[in-house]
């Protein structure tokens, strides 16, 4: 291992346990910020007050650390110039609209060793911490995801080189039924149809990957007519979940080819969105395709 590699390990290591330290205190800070901020974010999303306060303190957490030359962040319009080193991108609260049903919600994180926008294959790491019934961290590095219990911001390992199990047995596709285009909702209907396929859709992307993590299955959020480019994040979602998938074994698609595969023009550029067991991503991309 050289000294520059070494030192990044170092720094995506800080980067981990800083934004685990900061989970209690965005999970603490959920409660009194359950309704509407003024502003939107750069998509022209409504942002709720939860929201630009997890942005707001991860910001903070992040900006002294040596070797973090970049924060992005999804509420964000521009990346923020903190330093020198890597650049991190952050979805701060995904599935913040959960808040309102007190459903699943999390932080989507992934580190890159180029300055932002710029293109999966110069993720150094990326993970997610989970709000549910326990706070878990799941990070996916250099070929490996594990899985951890996160207790008053500190990791205990929970499962180590996590894999899609071989038997899928979910689905969850998101968007408006009557906007998907022909070619996934026939792809959609035979896997309703598949025996041992159950739908299980929460309405948080992050919760709805963990699901596929652990039970093997598909998720999809496609293109819309409406939205032919898609409606996650490529910087913020695309990337992190399609190598946190292909690391656990599963395979990531924009449609063509694997989430990992595109370069962004800006950070806030969308795509569509489909990962789980090679098979049903492969039988999905020949659908569309």
């Amino acid at each position: 291992m050289t000294d520059a590699s070494s030192r990044e390990d170092d720094v995506v290591d800080a980067v981990v346990e800083t934004l685990c330290a900061a989970a209690p205190s965005i999970r603490a800070g959920l409660p009194g910020r359950r309704v509407y901020d003024k502003g939107t974010n750069p998509s022209g999303e409504r942002q709720l007050e939860a929201d630009t306060y997890a942005d707001e303190l991860l910001l903070k957490r992040l900006r002294p650390l040596d070797g973090v030359g970049e924060y992005a962040s999804e509420e964000r319009p521009d990346v923020i110039d903190v330093g020198e080193g890597v650049s991190v991108a952050l979805d701060p609260l995904d599935g913040s609209t959960n808040l309102k049903p007190n459903n699943v919600m999390g932080t989507l994180y992934s580190v890159y060793d180029e300055p932002l926008p710029t293109g999966g294959e110069n993720l150094l790491a990326a993970g997610y911490i989970l709000y549910g019934p326990v706070t878990t961290l799941v990070a996916a590095r250099d070929g490996v995801v594990s899985e951890y219990i996160l207790e008053s911001g500190v990791k205990r390992p929970l499962r180590e080189e996590l894999t899609l199990p071989d038997d899928p047995a979910i689905f969850s596709f998101g968007g408006r039924v009557n906007r998907w285009f022909d070619e996934f909702e026939a792809f959609a209907r035979e896997t309703e149809r598949t025996e041992g396929m159950k739908l299980r859709y929460g309405g948080s992307m992050i919760g709805d990957v963990n699901q596929i993590l652990h039970y093997g299955g598909v998720f999809a959020y496609p293109a819309q007519t409406d939205a032919p480019g898609g409606k996650l994040r490529q910087q913020f979602e695309g990337f992190p979940i399609g190598y946190i998938i292909e690391c656990a074994g599963g395979r990531s698609s924009d449609g063509e080819a694997s989430l990992l595969s595109g370069t962004p023009e800006g950070v806030h550029d969308r795509v569509p969105v489909y990962i789980g067991n090679d098979s049903l991503v492969e039988s999905l991309e020949a659908r569309l395709n």
